[in-house]
């Protein structure tokens, strides 16, 4: 490749951000030296209010996480508390941009956010996880300082199942475009297969906002990522004054590279409008070729090719993160998944951050993006622990008859470029027996399929649950509004009361969640509903549920990586049903599962005092430290077809096969010191895959898991492993050591992270223990270029010290 080449696809590749965030002009982003406070201040809005003694903060932030954890706030969001907010910040709009128009672009303030510039509101939000624009033209004052106040209403703390956070907790941009340009999100690109032929059906959105007619020209050209054009096509469009057009095209591509879950080959389409032979708006779009298809009896296929989904369900936090965005953090969660086997991912319960879609085209992973979790009416809160007495019912629901299609239309426009995404959920559980639709099904006998009364029986005065199929309507034509190239779905958590209403017929495919008993029946019942699981149970019966039924395409576990909030009682920080705990660790489960799903030879063993003989556990740590001659149960998960046990080099679990029924091998063995390890075996007796755990001694050391890490100067967030280890460098996993992090540079610490659910500490300070003798330290850039020396020690260990390159 050329230099030249070289340049154009590196400017391509690091622009294709601010390029595709909103689709017009020369978008800016303006993340850092926000002024903060955690107050109500309705002066803030002023220009002239004077915010010297607020707190400097750089977006994305979230201020929930940093606060301090109390038994006396709602268990539903992590026991961490809400409150009212204003942020701040001055910018400067050169005389140079008169004549432009500007705009303020937020890709997610959580919640009922209002925007200010120079004292004037320019609108209100209250959809915490929907992105949105404001034209902030007409308040504007080109060539002097300029005010940005927001205000950020979370009073309704326990809004949630789970933990939502508080804050500008995703980018901002400022947007500078000419009055005639792109629309907000205006360009739409959804391909389709013709044999070994690509073909791009491009819809480009346009508004002119001048008093003029204009005749505009505009070219398509799709590159590849090298950056050579393979394809291109103009179009001309006249658009009346004050008005918008569109225009529609197809751009076509021989033995184009088709995007799929090893090889996720992505082209990038430029569109550039010309007015009078002058270019006058551009954006780059990440696109590609791939298809889908959906049968009632076969499944789900990518690219014609057969398939089931192996996904899971991910909430939107990281753990000490919050649910501030950071997309270095979101790529090593996202790959750690994907090394288990996973791919595919169910956005419960809401839209993510646009860069997480970006990840998922990138690496190659299934999207279920979804939209709501609570329509007309509340769902139930836990405040005191989950599924523990008396629930609340603040929520979202207030705003739902107002915002529901605006936000839903938005949501799609947004993200249906996203190779990844294969359909777009309505809604999850708001079917949920008696919380708080019924119906009479409820009271079981005839042919409801219920022996007894279930979730407490019929209740007459509660909302008719046939309210559900009317606006399941509603919203599936909002959303094929703007995209009819993907299904619509939604998680039905009551399937035998949604089947009595017009639900499920109101949407392309059905998502059954924890109902795997009615697979069978309700494919013979309704032989033309395509029906996958999408929230499942860890245990195989609910993954055989699958496998072994060609019409079930996939599941999505609950859940993919610990989550903040849905917390069970004090002290618990969140939901700890991962395969990935906060820190990014696999978890045993997450091993299991990796035997299950994954295509590599893989082999783990974990250990466990059994409570009984029939004790089998897909929660089994690697632990080898126990009393001499304590019967020890060693579980191993593998997908080879048979595996041994060795200690010390001697045999001492026979060989036995992989037992289909449960997943898991095991054997029962007296504890004696050394090295345990598992053998995987093919079917010839060939040795495929090798596990070791040894019993290790007291803590000594600290260690880094990687040295000479290079991050981005603009956003970039190192992830440092830290691990206690006794003085043979063997990991201590019994370790709870106390680990001091100090930085030396351009860089801050964002917190440590180790894990650990019960621990109620602030995990945003510099000190923290480790869990299982592991934690994990997340490092921002400053903005600065240079070297940083980030150190770590613990009273009694040998410290440790890493440099981290910021370019």
């Amino acid at each position: 490749m050329s230099i030249k080449k070289l340049i154009v696809v590196t400017f391509i590749l690091a622009n294709l951000s601010a390029f595709s965030q909103i689709s017009f002009g020369d978008a800016q982003k303006i993340n850092d030296n926000w002024k903060f406070i955690l107050q109500d201040i309705p002066e803030a809005k002023n220009a002239s209010y004077q915010n010297t003694d607020w707190q400097t903060v750089n977006v994305p932030h979230d201020w929930s996480v940093k606060e301090q954890l109390s038994p006396t706030l709602a268990s539903c969001t992590g026991f961490l508390p809400g409150g009212i907010g204003w942020y701040r910040k001055a910018i400067n709009i050169p005389e140079s941009k008169q004549g432009e128009k500007v705009y303020l672009y937020f890709e997610g303030v959580y919640n009922r956010s209002e925007v200010f510039i120079n004292g004037h509101s320019l609108g209100k939000r209250p959809n915490g996880y929907i992105s949105f624009a404001y034209d902030a033209t007409s308040f504007v004052k080109y060539g002097e300082e300029n005010t940005i106040a927001v205000r950020v209403d979370h009073s309704k703390s326990a809004d949630s199942r789970w933990y939502t956070g508080s804050g500008i907790y995703r980018n901002v941009w400022l947007v500078y475009a000419n009055p005639i340009h792109i629309a907000q999100w205006g360009v739409f690109a959804h391909p389709e297969l013709n044999k070994t032929t690509g073909i791009l059906n491009i819809e480009v959105a346009l508004e002119n906002e001048t008093a003029s007619k204009v005749n505009l020209k505009v070219k398509n050209e799709l590159l590849d990522l090298n950056g050579k054009v393979v394809s291109k096509t103009y179009n001309r469009v006249v658009i009346t004054p004050n008005n918008s057009n569109k225009i529609t095209t197809k751009l076509q591509l021989k033995n184009a590279k088709l995007w799929d879950l090893e090889n996720p080959n992505l082209y990038n389409l430029r569109t550039t409008v010309f007015k009078n032979g002058v270019q006058i708006d551009q954006t780059i779009t990440q696109t590609g070729f791939r298809s889908f298809t959906f049968d009632p009896d076969k499944g789900f296929a990518l690219n014609g090719k057969w398939m089931k989904m192996k996904g899971v369900c991910l909430h939107h936090d990281s753990g000490v993160l919050g649910s501030a965005m950071y997309k270095d953090v979101w790529e090593k969660r996202l790959k750690t998944l994907k090394k288990i086997g996973v791919n595919a991912i169910r956005t419960s319960h809401n839209p993510q951050a646009p860069d997480f879609y970006k990840l998922c085209d990138e690496l190659g992973l299934l999207v279920l993006n979804e939209a709501y979790d609570e329509w007309e009416f509340p769902k139930r809160k836990w405040l005191v622990g989950w599924n523990k007495g008396t629930p609340g019912f603040e929520g979202s629901y207030d705003y739902f008859e107002d915002w529901a299609e605006k936000d839903l239309e938005d949501f799609v426009r947004r993200d249906r470029n996203h190779l990844s995404v294969f359909a777009w959920s309505i809604g999850n559980e708001v079917d949920y027996p008696n919380d708080p639709y019924s119906h009479p099904v409820l009271d079981g006998g005839g042919d409801t399929g219920f022996s007894q009364a279930t979730y407490g029986g019929y209740q007459k005065d509660a909302p008719d649950a046939m309210r559900l199929g009317a606006i399941a309507k509603r919203l599936v034509a909002a959303v094929e509004k703007y995209d009819t190239s993907r299904p619509t779905t939604a998680g039905l958590a009551g399937v035998a009361m949604s089947n009595k209403t017009a639900y499920p017929s109101a949407l392309g495919i059905a998502g059954y969640n924890y109902t795997e008993s009615k697979y069978h029946s309700d494919h013979k019942k309704y032989p033309n509903r395509v029906i996958y699981g999408s929230e499942n149970r860890h245990d195989i019966d609910a993954w055989l549920a699958v496998k072994n039924n060609e019409h079930i395409f996939g599941q999505f576990l609950w859940t993919g990586i610990d989550y903040l909030g849905e917390s069970g009682k004090w002290p618990s920080r969140g939901f700890y049903s991962g395969l990935v705990d906060f820190s990014g660790e696999i978890k045993p489960k997450g091993y299991f599962r990796q035997s299950l799903w994954s295509a590599e030879p893989m082999i783990y063993i974990g250990t466990y005092i059994p409570k009984n003989k029939n004790h089998i556990s897909m929660d089994a740590w690697p632990l080898w430290n126990y009393e001499e001659g304590k019967m020890i149960r060693v579980a191993c998960y593998t997908n080879a077809a048979k595996a041994r046990l060795e200690l010390n080099g001697k045999i001492v679990g026979e060989e036995k096969k992989y037992d289909e029924e449960t997943g898991i091998i095991y054997w029962d063995i007296p504890f004696e010191k050394g090295k345990l390890e598992a053998v995987g075996l093919n079917a010839n007796n060939k040795e495929e895959s090798r596990y070791a755990i040894i019993q290790s001694q007291q803590p000594y050391a600290l260690v880094v898991d990687q040295n000479n890490i290079t991050i981005d100067s603009e956003n970039g967030v190192a992830q440092i492993n830290v691990r206690v280890v006794d003085k043979d460098g063997l990991p201590v996993m019994l370790s709870d050591n106390e680990v001091k992090c100090t930085i030396e540079g351009p860089a801050t610490l964002l917190g440590l992270e180790a894990g650990n659910n019960s621990d109620m500490t602030d995990y945003t300070d510099n000190v923290q223990r480790v869990f299982h003798g592991h934690i994990l330290a997340h490092i921002k850039t400053n903005g600065e270029k240079g070297t940083v020396k980030v150190n770590f020690k613990s009273p009694w260990l040998q410290p440790v010290s890493t440099t981290i390159t910021i370019e």
